[in-house]
């Protein structure tokens, strides 16, 4: 008979290792010891039959499970897995369509708060919330400060830190501006300890809101926390309501549900919220005092609305999983006996608890559907849109009406890769996208001429350029173009596509349209590509290219830039390319922004890495780029860097006045040799250039354009963010065959960087260069950014001007003038209005 006991009769046997399959999913190595048990994966021995009596002769006494699972080490475990995790989904979650995500997303960032009331922060900063959820509070507070009219009449911040003890970050009466204190809570730092909520509610008991205005305006308390308390928080949260105070409980990390419940004020749903989700949160938070009538937040046309939503919490459970054969001592010194014992396991799992939401949503322009015909409609703000049209339809107003012809006067050749990589399928997709375009673009009054080449290891014309001027027969031309498979040689048939390609069409002179030729490919050429590209481009050929994503790189090396490839990643998706080669065959390079203010400055790298005939190209390149901005004090504003061997400001910003002079200016500008550091003269500009002192205009956009080799720009990162920081655009223009790591770290974030592939191409760079400029001057940018105040003055934003307060010892309208006597009073400088009227 086998022997059974219950659960709690049983116990651990003292063993040094924890066997059986629950752990491990092999069998446990045999015991040393001759009277060790076998584990519950192997067969009984001989002495222990189940049929048979259980007890059985074993030298040492014994008591316990040797195959119980060590279960208080599974729960550390995975409470140490778990400790510093962040929520891989939403712990609150709101049941709607992705559009109204969009839509509460958005109002987030439209709503303002403008009235008389004290907002404190309660910020956790105790270990159970780490310091990684402690900077998502941070920007969760810096969010909501974003939608507040901060200044000492209406809306007054302070915020406080808690953990073992509170912690006075900064009072409510201590900054009177938005940027004061999102820079204050940016610096908060991290303390750790233990979760006292209580002690510091009991704080605000005592003391009350500090720099607070009492009970004569509303009091707003924000409490960050996980809701993991080691003290009681029901009684002091009670007292602080019967005085008035309104209480958000906003949840970070995997959040105690019940406590934020505890903490939060009436209505519960509409005050509790969670940081991880920072839009939502901050709609939510303003949603709630707009309808409480603290504050006016929104357009009168925006809604408060209902969502149902969910609230998760990560919980850990104990799950019985089944029963393991087990040993336990007997009352004989020389037996032990068997038995089943349960097993279970520790899960952490979420326990969802539904809820309502109430968030904000504002009207979508694109609500009642305005775009015909398939077209897509963006929204652009709250009354404006854009519409996205298919390819037989124009960009105009709706889609409504199609567009059938090319407007410029071109030549078009397209070359189709013929050869076996390229596939009979991937050949008929090239030849089906050629007759969407045609159908799409092209009609009787056209002044576009279409022909079309076929490659493999030869060219073949097999439609010349105006052959055709009737659709249809075009269409049917197409049709008998056959496929030919052989090898990819696309440099030799670019070469020979230039030369012979357009035939009688290649007429000269004022007479002869633009000529381009338009590339389609799947597959890598076998040849080389980039001196018949050259050749091409010589000929006043316009290189397009239409492919893959594995042809991407040859095929920009091929054109020469990336803006003149179109990558498809399937066949729809190649029909959706029409309307972008539309584009492009008939963009032209547009003027500058001429009548935009712009203080621009560019860099040049003038090392030995470079050479003096490369940097004579850069030079030539700027020149060229110049051509297209108006220069005068009120407008445009140029100024050059040239760094090797050392850094040299060629000349300033406000050096010269007219495009003639800075055209000369940068003809004479010195190649230096040496070795370059793209950090160091990045520094110079931040320090010596691009300042109010030596001629920058406040409230103006600041560009700066930085031609490199690639070399020396191991230690720039650190000092074009603090440029970009201090409201100074960086470009980056790499040259050379291959994009060094370095310069991709100086993109940015918005990506800001042209690749080219030799100083000649740089040319073909102009019109990517002008755009990404003459976006920038259209950016809003900060009067104080870089600030106008010298010797460490503060710059202060003030109704669309700006004022300087000064360190003791100076004064004047930017700090400039000592103080007669070291005890005079701090200068408030004076107003000043942005150059350029802006």
């Amino acid at each position: 008979m086998q022997a059974q006991f219950p659960e709690r009769r049983a116990r651990r046997l003292p063993s040094r290792r924890t066997t059986g399959a629950h752990v491990a999913p092999h069998p446990p190595r045999p015991s040393r010891g001759p009277a060790a048990p076998p584990g519950p994966s192997r067969a009984p021995g001989p002495a222990l039959q189940p049929r048979r009596p259980p007890a059985v002769r074993s030298p040492p006494r014994s008591s316990g499970c040797t195959n119980m699972p060590s279960v208080p080490w599974l729960e550390v475990l995975f409470v140490f897995l778990f400790s510093g995790v962040r929520p891989s989904h939403p712990l609150q979650e709101v049941h709607v369509s992705r559009e109204t995500i969009g839509k509460i997303s958005a109002a987030s960032k439209m709503m303002q708060c403008s009235a008389a009331v004290d907002i404190l922060f309660l910020i956790d900063g105790s270990h159970s919330v780490g310091k990684g959820s402690f900077e998502r509070s941070k920007h969760f507070a810096i969010m909501v400060c974003d939608a507040l009219d901060i200044n000492p009449e209406r809306v007054r911040v302070g915020a406080i830190q808690f953990s073992s003890a509170p912690h006075l970050e900064f009072p409510l009466d201590s900054f009177s501006s938005q940027q004061e204190v999102k820079a204050k809570i940016k610096r908060m730092v991290f303390k750790g300890g233990r979760t006292e909520t209580g002690l510091a509610l009991k704080y605000l008991l005592r003391r009350g809101f500090p720099g607070g205005r009492n009970a004569s305006v509303p009091q707003i308390l924000i409490v960050i926390t996980d809701g993991r308390s080691q003290g009681h928080v029901a009684v002091p949260t009670k007292q602080l309501k019967e005085r008035g105070v309104t209480i958000f409980a906003v949840g970070v990390r995997f959040p105690r549900w019940e406590e934020l419940h505890r903490l939060a004020s009436e209505p519960r749903e509409q005050h509790v919220l969670m940081a991880e989700q920072v839009e939502d949160a901050t709609n939510g938070l303003l949603s709630t005092l707009s309808k409480s009538a603290v504050c006016t937040v929104a357009s009168p046309d925006c809604k408060v609305q209902p969502h149902p939503c969910e609230r998760k919490t990560l919980e850990t459970v104990r799950e019985l999983v089944g029963s393991v054969l087990c040993w336990r001592g007997s009352r004989r010194s020389d037996a032990v006996l068997a038995a089943l014992c349960p097993f279970s396991s520790w899960k952490r799992v979420f326990i969802t608890h539904p809820a309502t939401c109430y968030r904000t949503t504002c009207p979508d322009p694109c609500d009642s559907q305005p775009c015909q015909n398939g077209g897509t409609c963006v929204p652009e703000g709250l009354d404006r849109y854009h519409c996205l049209c298919p390819p037989a339809f124009g960009v105009g107003a709706n889609c409504a009406a199609p567009k059938l012809s090319v407007e410029c006067r071109i030549d078009v050749l397209f070359l189709l890769a013929s050869s076996a990589g390229t596939t009979p399928e991937g050949f008929l997709r090239a030849k089906a996208f050629v007759k969407r375009f045609v159908q799409a673009s092209l009609s009787e009054d056209s002044r576009a001429r279409v022909g079309v080449a076929r490659y493999s290891g030869e060219l073949a014309v097999a439609v010349p350029v105006g052959e055709y001027q009737d659709v249809p027969d075009l269409l049917r031309s197409l049709d008998g173009v056959p496929f030919s498979g052989g090898a990819t040689l696309t440099g030799s048939a670019l070469r020979r596509a230039a030369e012979l390609g357009f035939g009688s069409a290649a007429r000269t002179g004022q007479d002869r349209p633009r000529r381009v030729l338009v590339l389609l490919t799947e597959s890598p050429s076998q040849d080389e590509v980039a001196g018949p590209a050259r050749h091409a481009r010589a000929r006043e050929l316009l290189l397009l290219a239409v492919g893959t994503e594995a042809v991407r790189a040859e095929l920009e090396e091929l054109t020469g830039s990336p803006e003149r490839v179109l990558v498809y990643a399937g066949p729809q998706d190649l029909f959706r390319r029409v309307p972008e080669l539309r584009e492009k065959l008939c963009s032209r390079p547009q003027p500058g922004c001429r009548t935009q203010s712009l203080d621009l400055l560019f860099m040049l790298d003038a090392s030995a890495s470079v050479g003096p005939e490369n940097f004579a190209q850069m030079q030539s390149f700027v020149r060229s780029c110049m051509l297209q901005f108006e220069v005068n004090p009120d407008v445009t504003q140029v100024g050059l860097v040239v760094y090797g061997s050392q850094v040299q400001t060629a000349f300033g910003l406000d050096a010269h006045l007219t495009r003639a002079a800075v055209l000369r200016a940068m003809s004479q500008a010195p190649y230096l040799g040496g070795a370059g550091s793209a950090g160091t003269a990045l520094l110079h500009v931040y320090d010596k250039v691009m300042t109010v002192q030596r001629g920058a205009r406040p409230g103006v956009p600041k560009a700066v354009v930085v031609l490199t080799g690639g070399m020396g720009t191991e230690d720039a990162a650190v000092p074009v963010q603090k440029l970009r920081n201090n409201g100074i655009s960086v470009l980056v223009v790499g040259v050379g065959p291959v994009l060094r790591e370095a310069l991709r770290r100086l993109a940015g974030p918005r990506d800001a960087l042209i690749h080219v592939a030799t100083y000649a191409d740089l040319r073909y760079h102009q019109d990517a260069l002008i755009h990404w400029i003459c976006g920038e001057a259209k950016r809003p940018v900060s009067l104080c950014k870089p600030s106008p105040c010298l010797h460490e003055g503060t710059c202060v934003l003030q109704n669309g001007s700006y004022r300087c307060e000064c360190q003791d010892g100076w004064q004047g309208p930017h700090c400039g003038n000592r103080s007669l006597r070291g005890d005079a009073p701090k200068a408030r400088g004076s107003r000043r209005e942005p150059a350029g009227g802006q």
